[in-house]
């Protein structure tokens, strides 16, 4: 099962909008999700690594000729 990470991402930043205390909890909780948002957002949009293919050579070192 894959994630989904903007349904998560849409769900901390509801809890954001709901710890609007100015208290020393709220603002360790926010900082905390703040953390939790940023990792979720680098997950979301990630990309996966890719393999690099070696260019062909012609046996003599030289690069194949550019089609016409």
């Amino acid at each position: 099962m894959k994630s989904d990470f903007a349904a998560a991402h849409l769900h901390l930043d509801r809890a954001c909008h709901y710890l609007r205390g100015d208290d020393e909890t709220s603002r360790a909780a926010l900082a905390a999700l703040d953390l939790v948002i940023d990792a979720v957002a680098a997950a979301q949009h990630a990309r996966p690594v890719a393999e690099v293919l070696p260019f062909p050579r012609r046996a003599n070192g030289g690069l194949p000729p550019l089609a016409s």
